[in-house]
């Protein structure tokens, strides 16, 4: 059992990464190669985040992107950190059935070697649920290593056995549903709707551009938040849905008024799991709700087999996904601390000022 830095370029990694996420335990699109390697591209181009492996028997069975920072939300603290950027909504690693306690025990090991001076390490997105967070809580328990809980945040997530029409209607009030069907005879006077779903690479490069366009025309685009606001974020996009539909991992839905996209919704999707990546309407016709509209079509990954649970990858209390999704996921932040005594002592010290924090005896 060995864990070291890898390198990043190769046929070889390649490989065993593709490989590696077909047998995790958990899945994870945002630690996926045709994800993390764009980002990295894009938000690490100096090269300075580290892909952190976990081998056995000469075979990758955990990966996950580590970074080093000194400063830890405004304050001057060195600490190492799973590394994440802002439109990468889990920062949970890429782990083999099975090994995920090994992994964890081979990661706090090589960040101890790897940072002399760290306090800490520090992951986020984590979700409370799975075999691998049971993993991590198993072996901190077992290294005695102080570690807290430092944010808890709750955001939608699809998981039910009801069909999709079952649980719309469990989901949503009769006046709203109402309401609903109200705006959609309204918005088909003024010509023809149609929602489109697809799980192929035909016609996506048209696609990702009027997906672009139609998010730069909102409000993100006024802020200057949206994805063509920034040319490697633009980028991102595209290169990380065109690297999807060759996973065989993307579903696309868009909801179209006379052949003009109004709406637009992207999945990915990965056994038993589903993530709801990115979503835009056209604010010109906000009246109609289109977006809400088009969540009511993407209810049928209810109805796909072989997803048991979509995570929206939303904001906590989402005004418009939670009226409709009604299941929570709790995503955590944890600190872990590293070091000897001395470095050990202040990592608690640090810990009592955060007041949400949870030390470990409460997990």
């Amino acid at each position: 059992m060995r864990g070291n830095a890898l390198h990043r370029d190769g046929p070889a990694l390649a490989d065993a990464w593709d490989r590696l996420a077909e047998q995790a335990g958990q899945p994870n699109p945002f630690a996926e190669r045709w994800f993390l390697e764009p980002s990295l591209t894009a938000h690490d181009p100096h090269g300075s985040v580290i892909l952190f492996g976990h081998s056995s028997g000469d075979k990758l069975r955990g990966l996950m992107p580590i970074g080093r920072t000194n400063s830890y939300y405004g304050y001057p603290v060195p600490h190492m950190q799973g590394w994440l950027h802002d439109n990468a909504f889990c920062g949970l690693p890429l782990v083999e059935q099975g090994h995920e306690e090994q992994f964890w025990h081979s990661l706090l090991e090589w960040v101890e070697h790897a940072s002399r001076t760290a306090l800490f390490l520090h992951l986020s997105h984590i979700p409370d649920d799975g075999p691998v967070t049971a993993a991590l809580r198993t072996v901190l328990s077992e290294r005695g290593a102080p570690a807290a809980i430092v944010q808890r945040e709750e955001r939608a997530m699809l998981a039910s056995e009801q069909h999709s029409d079952a649980y719309f209607e469990a989901a949503m009030s009769g006046k709203k549903r109402k309401e609903l069907r109200r705006q959609f005879n309204r918005l088909s006077e003024c010509g023809e709707v149609r929602c489109a779903r697809s799980q192929t690479a035909e016609g996506l490069a048209e696609w990702i551009e009027d997906f672009l366009k139609l998010e730069a025309a909102g409000w993100k685009g006024r802020e200057g938040s949206a994805l063509a606001s920034n040319p490697d974020t633009a980028r991102l996009f595209r290169m990380t849905l065109e690297g999807a539909a060759r996973a065989g991992k993307l579903e696309r839905l868009t909801l179209s008024l006379s052949n003009k996209p109004i709406a637009m919704l992207v999945n990915f999707l990965t056994p038993p799991g589903a993530f709801s990546f990115k979503t835009t309407f056209d604010e010109d016709y906000s009246r109609f709700s289109p977006g809400v509209l088009l969540q009511r079509e993407n209810l049928a990954l209810l109805d796909n087999p072989a997803i048991e649970w979509t995570d929206s990858c939303a904001a906590a209390d989402h005004p418009m996904i939670e009226r409709i999704w009604r299941q929570k996921r709790t995503m955590l932040r944890i600190n872990i601390g590293l070091g000897g005594p001395l470095r050990r002592a202040a990592f608690r010290q640090m810990v009592k000022r955060e007041s949400s924090a949870e030390m470990m005896g409460d997990w």
